[in-house]
């Protein structure tokens, strides 16, 4: 069967990834990991199969997130990896090769900006067009870029947290830190090992995060069982973890996503500041559903903090939507010339 070329914006994330297909929305959210079998080279599984193997799997095998903090770690298994999203989300075959946007943190070097861009070449796409994560979280968001009105996005991702504040379609003032969702986990796993001499894997403190994580104090207690291994003696072991023990987990995390919100409001212009704290600060990404953070950045800078709809989905959606903006300006561009002629 013959599939026709179809334009994708893709939210090439650390955890995860999500494509936007035009008038169809999100096809395709799996993990960002790679089962690879080490003497062949071979892959063996890819998304949320090979995330199932994590921390599971013999010897030979690897399963592997081959973005790290918002970048690309390893370029050949990434190349393999966008392969395989591209192909479950338009198909093997197509009459075109499809125009493809992909979203990069803000503060990306040159080289990990045309890394991005090769590998998503090489990965089937016909054109590529690149796009910082903050404009495509405010435009999935909902939120007129174009408008000379101070927006402000804070978008807590997997590997990385963006932050920009943006007006007439293009940022003003932005910084990129990274710290955000897997920090988080990682942040848990080192308070249970300090704590309570726990081993825990990266799936326990992820389900510890989503389920009794906090970053604002006054909150009511929850508990959950968390299971992993006694140090001190190497057994099994289950102990019943607090929300206010998350809390105390995540403080220096959540800490210094504040302190990235602050910079960029200290840098901003004082007409966008008013217009930022009329407007409110708008919040994406999968670490913005953290219990409390709203609380917490309206706490500590005055502004209402408002968690967007969809806030997982925002990136990818304004991904998509910025591949149907890139080809109608380009359509417009071809008639201006030839109208010219």
């Amino acid at each position: 069967m013959l599939f026709y070329g179809s334009d994708i914006g893709i939210d090439l994330g650390t955890a995860s990834v999500l494509v936007y297909k035009k008038g169809q929305g999100i096809v395709l959210q799996e993990p960002s990991v790679v089962a690879v079998d080490k003497f062949t080279n071979e892959i063996l599984a890819v998304g949320e199969e090979a995330r199932r193997m994590l921390g599971k799997t013999p010897q030979h095998i690897e399963a592997v997130r081959p973005l790290k903090e918002g970048v690309i770690s390893d370029f050949d298994t990434t190349e393999r990896m966008i392969r395989y999203f591209i192909e479950k989300s338009v198909g093997k075959h197509w009459f075109r090769k499809p125009k493809i946007a992909v979203c990069v943190p803000s503060k990306v070097t040159e080289v990990e900006r045309r890394a991005v861009e090769e590998i998503t070449r090489f990965a089937g796409a016909g054109q590529v067009y690149i796009i910082e994560e903050p404009i495509a979280a405010a435009i999935g968001a909902g939120i007129d870029i174009n408008r000379p009105c101070g927006s402000m996005v804070v978008d807590i991702g997997g590997g990385t947290t963006d932050i920009a504040v943006i007006s007439l379609g293009g940022n003003v003032v932005s910084t990129s830190i990274r710290t955000a969702g897997d920090h988080f986990n990682e942040a848990i796993i080192r308070y249970m090992k300090r704590k309570h001499n726990l081993l825990i894997g990266e799936r326990t403190a992820e389900m510890l995060k989503i389920n009794i994580g906090t970053v604002y104090g006054d909150t009511a207690v929850v508990t959950m069982d968390a299971s992993g291994r006694n140090m001190l003696n190497g057994l099994p072991a289950k102990i019943k973890v607090t929300s206010d023990e998350m809390n105390e987990a995540m403080r220096e995390c959540a800490a210094a996503v504040i302190d990235a919100v602050r910079y960029v409001l200290d840098k901003t212009p004082p007409e966008l500041s008013a217009d930022i704290s009329e407007r409110g600060i708008v919040m994406t990404g999968g670490g913005a559903m953290l219990y409390g953070m709203d609380k917490l950045i309206k706490e500590k800078t005055g502004i209402n903090a408002v968690l967007a709809d969809e806030p997982i989905c925002c990136v990818a959606i304004g991904t998509g939507k910025y591949v149907e903006y890139a080809v109608n300006a380009e359509k417009s561009k071809r008639h201006e010339s030839q109208l010219t002629l």
